[in-house]
């Protein structure tokens, strides 16, 4: 089985994070999805935000934060390597499309009342605090 690489958006409005989670899934993930061949990170993401949220993201409004690797739930003997940007601007009110069920904006209060996949859960949120980008 091969690896598998996404790339993901944080979207920070009023201190809160953006959250999704999907109509198969129990928990709630970051906005993006996985690398199509011939796309950049930052493409696939702008196109992600725009099937999953109907917002519109240009490439120079995002700003790396970071690449997180971890086991895929579920399929523990593949790898996620995780890109993940800070979306900086966006154009339109984000709302759930497509194959999204639920969107929250969450503080850090929120962590372990939700379900959060678990490089955000591990990984981002605790910078996203430490660095004081969210409640």
């Amino acid at each position: 089985m091969s690896d598998i690489y996404k790339s993901a958006g944080i979207i920070i409005k009023n201190r809160k994070l953006l959250v999704e989670k999907s109509k198969d899934k129990d928990f709630f993930i970051a906005p993006g999805g996985t690398v199509e061949a011939g796309e950049t990170e930052k493409q696939t993401l702008s196109r992600e935000l725009m099937e999953e949220f109907k917002i519109n993201v240009l490439e120079q409004d995002m700003q790396e934060f970071g690449e997180f690797h971890a086991k895929a739930a579920g399929q523990e003997d593949r790898l996620i390597h995780m890109h993940c940007f800070i979306v900086n601007k966006w154009v339109g009110e984000p709302e759930p499309n497509n194959e999204v069920e639920e969107i929250k904006w969450v503080t850090s209060n929120d962590i372990g009342k939700i379900k959060l996949g678990s490089i955000f859960e591990h990984e981002v949120v605790p910078r996203l605090i430490k660095e004081n980008l969210i409640d």
